[in-house]
Parts: C-alpha cells; structure tokens; sequence
C-alpha cells in the first residue's frame, strides 16, 4: 500500500513568537468573519423589513385609493352639475343614468335588505345590482318643489324629504359607516346598529349616529345648514374658519337645534320648541314669531310656487299659529290673511303681496 502524503501543517518547528502571531491572525480571522456575519444578517433583515414596508405602504396607499373611488363624496363630485332640469315628479336615478319617474304628489320607496329589490307604491317594482364593475352602487332621490316623498333604505333606516331635496345614497352599505349625502330637509329616523354608524354629509358637515330621529335642513338658498335632535344622540362635526381649516366636533341632545353658518363656518347651538321642523311630514305647518317672508318662502317651496311681498315692513311682522298645508294654496294665503291687514294677487303661478 502507497503512504499517502499529509496535507496537515506541520508547526512543531514554529518558534513560540510565530506560534502567537499565528495564533493572533486566527483570532483576528475569526471575530472579521463573526462580524461580516452580522452585517449580513443585519442588511438581509433591513431589506426585508423595506421590501414588506414598501408593500404595505402601497397596498395601504391602494386601499384609500379604492375607497375614495368608492366614496359617497366622489360619487357627488362626480354628478355634480348633472340633472338639474326642472322636475314635475319625483325622479329615483339608478346609479346616476337610469330615471324612474314617480307621479304621486307623496311617493313611497322601500329598498329590500339585500338592496337588491326596490318598492316604489304599492304596485311597481324594480330589481338592481348593488356593485357594478367592482365599484358601489349608488342611487339619488330627487322631489321637486311641490313635492314629498318616503324612503325606507337597505338598512330599515327612513327618511322623509320634503319639497326641493335630494338624497343620495348606496343601494345596500357596505362597509364600516353608512353614509348618506343630502340637499333640502329632511327628517332621518335612523335603524339602530352600535357597529355601523350612520352618517349624514352635507358640504363641510356632517351628522353621526347609531339610532334616533332627527331633522337635517340644507337647502342650498339658505345661509345655514340647521339639524334638530328629537330623540337619541347626535355629533356633529364640522370645518370651523380657524387659520387651518381643522374639523370640530359637538354632541347635541333632544330638543336642540345646531345652526352651521355656512359663511363664517361657525356653530351655535339652541333648546327650544322642536314640534314645528317634524310637523311637515304630517302636512302641518307650525309657525312661532316667525317673520311673513320665512312663513312665504316655506309655502312657496312647498306648493311650488312664486310669491313676492312687496312691503318690506310687513315681510318682517311675525306670525304664530298652524297651516294645513295639504289645504290649496290660496286657502293657506286666505288663513294668513286673515291676521293681519295685506292684499294679494295670483298670477298664473306667481303670488303678489302688498
């Protein structure tokens, strides 16, 4: 058998200085390679930590994206300017290019559960998808001047909108929040559900709640967006004119009424008799000191009709008392008249006091 040559170093004829150099090059050697370890397993863990980071940033940045696409906001934006021709009925638009016209003076409009199936009278109905092209599906109810009309929605939630409003709103809330956004009045008896509240926007403000009744004013002629608590709780939150344009947030409780100055972005609110902003949805108008020209412009709104007081004292007196408002027009005007001394003329669809 051939001896096979040994590859081992030999160290035996190393002086003892040699053997501790030797010895400090191996330490050395040792701890540079511990080190570079290290730094490895550091670096690898750092870019890891980016690489998740970054992604999640994205899908983050992805998520609020895709919810502001699907945001009640944008859906407003985006119609905005859109249907503004005169109505003589009320109009439901379906995802904001289909109309159902509904020809009663006071219509009805129920949403199943699902949001799927949708009830208008007692004799018509229409099916709907609740997502199209993997965006929300939403739906406005127009009434015009002249005109009221009830809507149960998707989550048993109703809402009566009295004459020159709009409503706009998913056709079933998905999500974490149901929002709904609105023009003109309307008086919101909202389903309880502690882990969905239910949200009513309106430009620059906007109303929380889980359960209760209330009666939101926003008409787009008016100087202030005005919303009466009759039971339950609400928070209001809105833009304040602080150098920062920031968000401010109050609760109000029953019997108060929280005026939004839509100039100067201020709040004030007020206890006071609240039987007069819920007493429409029964066809009763109730009146309290208040001037002829406000009375007039409630009626005129109502009826859908022009009327012009000419005397500028007498569209400052101010008036108590009840109208029937589902009485005809000139009779409302007669039972005004009868309080205090004015003359009137009707021309066509226009009311001239003096």
């Amino acid at each position: 058998m051939k001896k096979q040559e040994s590859n081992n170093a030999n160290f035996t004829d190393l002086s003892n200085n040699e053997k501790n150099q030797l010895k400090n090059r191996v330490t050395d050697s040792i701890y540079t390679y511990i080190q570079r370890k290290r730094f490895v397993k550091y670096a690898i863990s750092i870019a890891a930590a980016s690489v998740v980071g970054f992604f999640s940033v994205g899908i983050f940045n992805k998520i609020n994206n895709n919810n502001n696409q699907f945001s009640i906001e944008n859906f407003v934006r985006t119609t905005e300017g859109k249907n503004l021709e005169p109505l003589e009925n009320v109009k439901l638009l379906l995802n904001g290019n289909q109309d159902i016209e509904i020809d009663d003076e006071n219509s009805s409009i129920a949403y199943s559960s699902t949001g799927q199936e949708i009830k208008i009278g007692n004799e018509k109905s229409v099916n709907q998808d609740i997502i199209k092209d993997k965006n929300i599906v939403f739906n406005t109810l127009i009434v015009p001047y002249g005109k009221r009309s009830e809507i149960r929605l998707a989550d048993g939630s109703k809402v009566w909108l009295n004459s020159g409003s709009k409503l706009i709103f998913p056709v079933s809330f998905i999500g974490k929040t149901r929002e709904v956004y609105i023009e003109g009045e309307g008086i919101f008896e909202v389903a309880h559900d502690k882990n969905h509240p239910f949200i009513v926007k309106t430009s620059n403000h906007e109303i929380e709640v889980l359960g209760t009744v209330f009666n939101v004013s926003n008409y787009a002629d008016d100087n202030a967006v005005n919303t009466v608590l009759q039971s339950g709780s609400v928070q209001i939150s809105f833009k304040n004119n602080s150098f920062f344009n920031s968000k401010k947030s109050i609760k109000i409780t029953p019997g108060t009424i929280a005026i939004y100055n839509k100039a100067n972005k201020s709040l004030n609110t007020n206890e006071e008799d609240i039987e007069k902003y819920f007493s429409w949805r029964e066809g009763i108008f109730i009146f309290k000191n208040d001037p002829l020209h406000i009375i007039m412009k409630k009626i005129a709104r109502y009826y859908n009709i022009e009327i012009v007081i000419n005397d500028a004292s007498l569209a400052n007196e101010t008036f108590s008392g009840h109208l029937d408002v589902k009485d005809h027009v000139e009779n409302v005007i007669t039972t005004i008249k009868e309080t205090t001394e004015f003359q009137y003329h009707i021309d066509d669809n226009k009311i001239t006091i003096n």
